[in-house]
């Protein structure tokens, strides 16, 4: 399983090249980079939760118990991120991105991933996974760039109003209505919002490639390092507490470790470019947790072993 994790974060590590290397190399006008940040922000990324969400199989699955786990470290990891803040000497745009880079994931990986551990149980738990985490990542998100984002902090009543019409937010509720419901998306529509799904995860790992500026290293160890040790080390540990704690075990719980460890999504960069974060450490952030997952995540198969039972 250790070689399949690593032929999933394969393909996303060369298209951050690639992007990075098309950038270097000007192939395409400056212009189109922007523009292609806007239609995955706006277009592309909210096709991929409303078509994941609404189209997900959860049959036998411990939907509460699994979503409880998730939702539940998640935002005991904001919290510590957001005690942390004063010692970490980051300024706001900074902290949104190291805030990102420590509680989102990865969506494509971590269903790769779930299916190859356990086929189509896998599938139909990382659907709940998905389901879970997607909003309440974006809507913690929302509010963290409301709150330090570089447009300064917003009143109630338009941070209210940013969560409404945040496309993400607006998806994922969209999405699990959707899954609620029963409903089911329309003939013609259904194909179209898979296809540009699946546009948006090569798009956005392009754009992050383009966005990285290794000239501003130097100034990205503290955050690269903290968002790191988040990501890698506190997450999964809150995780197998909440797992623990609600007697969530076997395939559910393997699946809750696993998405709690994976890198942090390409999303991110494209959040931090339209909300007023860090984009370029954003995209550092976004390449090391990527390099870092090779060796993180056969780690976590080991824990795999402990609370898969």
């Amino acid at each position: 399983m250790t070689g399949a994790l690593l032929l999933a974060l394969l393909p996303i590590a060369l298209l951050i090249a690639l992007g990075a290397a098309l950038r270097r190399a000007r192939f395409l006008a400056e212009s189109f980079w922007p523009q292609a940040e806007r239609l995955g922000y706006y277009v592309l990324l909210p096709s991929l939760f409303v078509h994941g969400l609404g189209t997900a199989r959860l049959d036998g699955v411990p939907v509460l118990t699994l979503a409880a786990v998730l939702v539940g470290s998640t935002v005991a990891v904001a919290l510590v991120l957001l005690a942390l803040r004063p010692r970490l000497a980051l300024d706001g745009a900074a902290f949104t991105s190291v805030f990102q880079g420590g509680i989102r994931f990865n969506n494509y990986v971590g269903v790769s991933a779930a299916a190859g551990l356990f086929g189509a149980q896998g599938i139909a738990l990382a659907a709940v996974a998905n389901a879970a985490i997607v909003p309440t990542v974006n809507i913690l998100c929302v509010l963290v760039f409301a709150w330090f984002g570089s447009g300064g902090r917003l009143a109630p009543a338009a941070i209210l109003r940013q969560l409404a019409l945040n496309p993400l937010v607006v998806a994922s509720a969209l999405g699990i209505a959707l899954q609620a419901t029963g409903l089911t998306l329309p003939p013609g529509i259904e194909p179209v919002l898979k296809a540009l799904g699946q546009a948006s995860l090569p798009l956005g790992l392009l754009c992050v490639g383009a966005a990285l500026d290794f000239g501003t290293a130097r100034t990205w160890i503290r955050p690269l390092a903290v968002t790191s040790v988040v990501k890698f080390g506190l997450m999964p540990l809150a995780t197998v507490l909440a797992c623990l704690a609600l007697g969530l075990r076997g395939p559910a719980a393997a699946t809750a470790l696993l998405f709690q460890a994976l890198p942090t999504a390409s999303s991110s960069y494209i959040m931090a470019r339209q909300l007023g974060g860090d984009a370029p450490l954003m995209a550092g952030i976004i390449a090391l947790q990527t390099v870092l997952a090779g060796a993180a995540l056969p780690l976590v198969l080991l824990l795999l072993e402990g609370v898969a039972v």
